[in-house]
């Protein structure tokens, strides 16, 4: 039997063969992330993507001149993004000119730039002037292509799951109410008048709880059932594109076809991101791979096959948020894969007998050092059992794992610690 070390490695090397040697029929794409000071340079990135793996497409969240010459001749289709912040000035014609001329025209068709995303995920950013200047922006810049003379690059826009007013079960799917009608409806107009598709980001990741990991990771499962279709859901992924196509649907809009431009699973994270392993990453990209590239589609789109983009293709370690944020990678940036951590991993917890007053004093001392001490708050994930151990426990084990587990270095506590290699989660909290 495989150990955890070595079933994890064996799963992302086999996720990561099919990404290298799938059949050019693959809808599977990645997204191209590039904030971090410690990427390799665009033209050795084109040139592993071109002759080591056959994905054929990416997607950007700019338009990089150096990314796109880059891929010059590649024939790998590139996605390029319009940022946030220039949608209200390019509803004007003239300005979404001077923006093709400059991002557009330069490069093409030597690199095969198939669409412009203008903005990303603008819906649920709350900035009214980008939202309801949207579909304005996005028809301007259709129109300076065309005037342009290039009538084959598609717009859309990536939207997150958010814009749902209702997502279960997947066949009651419906948009936000007042988006409905006023933004949702004419850009899925504006996308059937011009053959385009709706690109949603689906991250069940985000909906992760332990008692639904199989129906998240698209393990076998019981299954969730939809009572108004009577069809049984067996992955989550399925579920959330089905609660899109039923909001479209409700629209009028079910012709329009779907992308997805952004799923994907993170290998590491902070102590109380539990689900971000190296393990649980290569499980849902292996099966997400197998699923889009079978063609099977969803139990209400059946028999298609979904273009879909992984986020992303490598670790980005300059975004900022939570440790997860920066660890999306399908690779690090010497193109390797993220590695497991291993099984025999230590922990950092308090000696037997500690008095509580030395337990008081590291629980406040961690806390006051920047560690993330919410989910030991009540109300918190890891507040049971509620007990001054149990929070100085997670505290201590904590501060150990984010500076590093550099055994006594970071774990001594005036010589009230000792490492473990007893995960202390199994009695207490899971996020360790």
């Amino acid at each position: 039997m495989w150990s955890t070390r070595s079933s994890g490695l064996v799963v992302l090397q086999a996720s990561l063969l099919i990404l290298r040697f799938a059949a050019t029929t693959s809808a599977i794409g990645v997204n191209y992330g590039t904030i971090a000071n410690n990427l390799p340079k665009p033209a050795e990135v084109a040139n592993f993507l071109k002759t080591k793996t056959t994905i054929d497409a990416i997607k950007l969240f700019d338009a990089n001149p150096e990314i796109l010459r880059a891929f010059a001749n590649t024939n790998i289709s590139v996605t390029v993004s319009v940022g946030n912040g220039d949608i209200p000035a390019l509803v004007q014609l003239p300005a979404a000119k001077n923006w093709v001329a400059a991002n557009i025209v330069p490069f093409y068709p030597s690199t095969k730039i198939i669409r412009v995303v203008v903005g990303n995920e603008i819906m649920q950013s709350a900035n009214k002037d980008w939202i309801y200047n949207l579909v304005p922006a996005m028809k301007s810049i259709n129109n300076a292509l065309i005037e342009a003379g290039i009538k084959d690059i598609k717009i859309s826009t990536p939207n997150t799951l958010g814009f749902l007013g209702v997502s279960e079960p997947p066949s009651a799917g419906k948009f936000r109410e007042g988006y409905d009608k006023d933004i949702i409806a004419p850009m899925l107009e504006f996308l059937r008048e011009t053959k385009s598709a709706f690109m949603i980001n689906p991250y069940p990741y985000f909906n992760y709880a332990d008692s639904i990991s199989d129906y998240i990771l698209f393990k076998p499962n019981k299954g969730v059932y939809d009572p108004n279709t009577r069809i049984t859901y067996s992955n989550m992924f399925d579920a959330q594109i089905d609660a899109v196509y039923s909001a479209m649907r409700a629209l009028g809009y079910s012709d329009v076809p779907i992308v997805v431009a952004e799923t994907g699973w993170p290998s590491a994270g902070d102590p109380r991101e539990s689900s971000a392993t190296v393990d649980n990453a290569a499980s849902f990209n292996w099966n997400l791979i197998q699923k889009v590239n079978s063609g099977k589609g969803t139990p209400l789109m059946p028999n298609k096959q979904f273009e879909t983009y992984i986020f992303a293709l490598f670790n980005e370690n300059q975004k900022p948020g939570a440790t997860s944020e920066r660890n999306f990678g399908l690779f690090k940036q010497d193109f390797t894969p993220p590695q497991p951590q291993p099984t025999d991993k230590k922990f950092c917890v308090p000696i037997p007998n500690t008095n509580p007053q030395s337990l008081q004093g590291n629980l406040d001392w961690v806390c006051s050092q920047g560690i993330d001490c919410a989910p030991i708050q009540p109300g918190g994930s890891c507040f049971e059992p509620n007990t001054l151990w149990s929070h100085a426990q997670y505290a201590m084990n904590a501060y150990y794992a984010l500076k590093g587990r550099r055994d006594d270095n970071d774990c001594h506590f005036k010589q009230t610690a000792l490492l473990t290699t007893n995960n202390p989660s199994k009695l207490t909290s899971k996020y360790f």
